[in-house]
């Protein structure tokens, strides 16, 4: 990755999938209410607002330190975080679908409740291979996930030599951009999930030294708090046994 001055992250705004998601979770139903499907749901006022306060962080940046190019998820509340954070900044906005968040399958829309008493089969199965390898059926792991982003960063180191590139995507894709960037184990990669929720909004960020890419900030609100937007850690439409 030593080809870019500067990598960086940041996890889309709330979504209103997100708070689904988080009351279904708190009232132990089985289904998240969601009619629209997963690609298709919007931000929230709250991550709305929290997109905006991404973009006032943008705008105060000087010129030279702000990203060349915004690389963007296909799905609508990416897309929607990015459109608030970068309008009238005069920063390329790219899609790639190679940034969407993981596909669930049969575990889409359950909650960890839901797929323990609906799917138990699967989540042993879960339990037996772990986070990082174990896919449902009809969706993918998150090995699967990393092959298309490592793909990704390949194409960014050598289109944007010496360049500067935001991506804007989901909770899964900023801890897989650590593992590839940081080179990770598997091990390594599992505690720090265990250990942390990513922030909606939230920004990650690496900046050259020498031939490597070295962290700069992990999973950072410091803007959100700033600009007088509420910091929320929701996880993803993505309800899996535990």
């Amino acid at each position: 990755m030593a080809e870019l001055d500067w990598l960086g992250i940041v996890r889309h705004g709330e979504s209103t999938g997100n708070v689904a998601a988080l009351a279904a979770e708190t009232a132990g139903l089985e289904v998240i209410d969601i009619a629209l499907r997963d690609a298709d749901v919007p931000l929230s006022p709250t991550g709305r607002d929290q997109a905006a306060a991404v973009g006032r962080w943008l705008s105060d940046l000087p010129a030279g330190d702000r990203p060349e190019v915004v690389v963007v998820s296909t799905y609508a509340r990416a897309r929607e975080t990015a459109e608030l954070a970068v309008t009238g900044l005069g920063i390329p906005t790219l899609v790639d679908e190679r940034l969407r968040d993981r596909e669930l399958g049969v575990l889409d829309l359950l909650t960890s409740h839901g797929v323990r008493a609906r799917l138990p089969a699967e989540a042993d199965r879960r339990h037996r291979l772990g986070k990082f390898y174990y896919r449902p059926p009809g969706g993918e792991s998150w090995a699967d996930v990393v092959l298309r982003l490592r793909g990704l960063l390949r194409d960014l180191r050598a289109d944007h030599p010496g360049g500067r590139v935001l991506l804007v995507a989901h909770e899964a894709l900023v801890l897989l951009t650590r593992y590839l960037v940081e080179q990770l184990t598997e091990e390594q990669l599992m505690a720090i999930t265990r250990a942390t929720t990513i922030a909606n909004a939230s920004l990650t960020s690496w900046r050259r030294d020498g031939d490597r890419l070295s962290p700069e900030r992990f999973n950072s609100i410091a803007h959100l708090r700033r600009e007088g937007a509420r910091p929320t850690r929701q996880e993803d439409v993505s309800a899996e046994p535990v």
